[in-house]
């Protein structure tokens, strides 16, 4: 079922609720513009916001909900464990200095930014380690294939309840997404929009004139009725908002597969499988 407001959520396997939409805050680098664009996110109904430990912006992320006075209860926070940080120990002393940069105790969903080869066990040994614990309430993976995937499942005590990967009209990894939904696993877009060459596309242009949508809100409603959880990013506060006002028009059967047909199998990011075999983004 499509949700019909940014307020909705998605069961996940472990039993908890995860927001349909969140806020991707990449490139968000200093202390103002971060605090304009939570707020305005804050306002426009966003309560999940999503950051990593390669964002270098947890320690403005953590300030900026403090300074802003939003309740901890009311947001769903997620960070992710950079590849060079990953390893049982390193990733649990990683994790300590996230949330002391974010201010809070626990994290609501923890994820690996990316599979490295050598230490593609202990790492998830340790998220399994880190709920436990209670300092993260959900674990999940980023930027997993299919075959990270079943390798994980032949160890793993528990297997990821989300996994992040780059997805939009020119890169829908469709067969990934088919995959995890039927492994219970909530598929969540990074890069949902795509780079400008995609919101460039006269087929989407016409289709969001027909709306009366812009672009940005015809491909973020795509994700979502194909059940995606999606995390845009922005800093211009009415791009924010307009982001979020997705929930009153849909795309019918057609217009779907109009934009799956779109896939051109076009990376905005690194190669997974290339960052598994050398620990390291290029």
């Amino acid at each position: 079922m499509t949700p019909t407001e940014i307020t909705a959520t998605r069961k996940l396997a472990d039993g908890r609720q995860m927001p349909v939409m969140g806020f991707g805050t990449y490139l968000l680098n200093d202390q103002p513009t971060m605090n304009t664009a939570i707020q305005t996110a804050w306002d426009a109904g966003y309560r999940m916001f999503d950051t990593a430990m390669l964002y270098r912006n947890e320690d403005i992320l953590g300030p900026a909900i403090q300074q802003l006075g939003l309740p901890r209860e009311g947001l769903f926070l997620t960070s992710k464990v950079a590849e060079i940080v990953q390893g049982y120990d390193q990733t649990m002393k990683a994790v300590e200095g996230s949330l002391k940069r974010l201010q809070t105790d626990y994290l609501d969903l923890l994820l690996i930014h990316w599979p490295v080869r050598e230490h593609f066990f202990d790492t998830w040994r340790a998220l399994e380690q880190l709920k436990a614990d209670g300092q993260v309430k959900s674990i999940g993976v980023s930027n997993y294939t299919i075959a990270h995937l079943e390798l994980l499942a032949t160890k793993a005590k528990e297997m990821p309840v989300v996994n992040q990967v780059e997805y939009h009209p020119y890169l829908n990894q469709q067969a990934l997404a088919d995959y995890d939904q039927e492994h219970d696993i909530v598929t969540e877009a990074w890069s949902p929009l795509g780079r400008r060459v995609v919101l460039d596309d006269p087929m989407l242009a016409k289709m969001a004139t027909h709306h009366n949508k812009s672009v940005a809100q015809v491909i973020l409603r795509w994700e979502l009725q194909h059940q995606l959880v999606t995390i845009p990013k922005s800093t211009h506060p009415e791009r924010i908002q307009e982001n979020a006002n997705i929930f009153d028009f849909s795309l019918d059967i057609d217009e779907m597969t109009m934009i799956d047909l779109l896939n051109k199998n076009e990376r905005t990011g690194n190669e997974p499988e290339i960052v598994y075999e050398t620990g390291k983004q290029y």
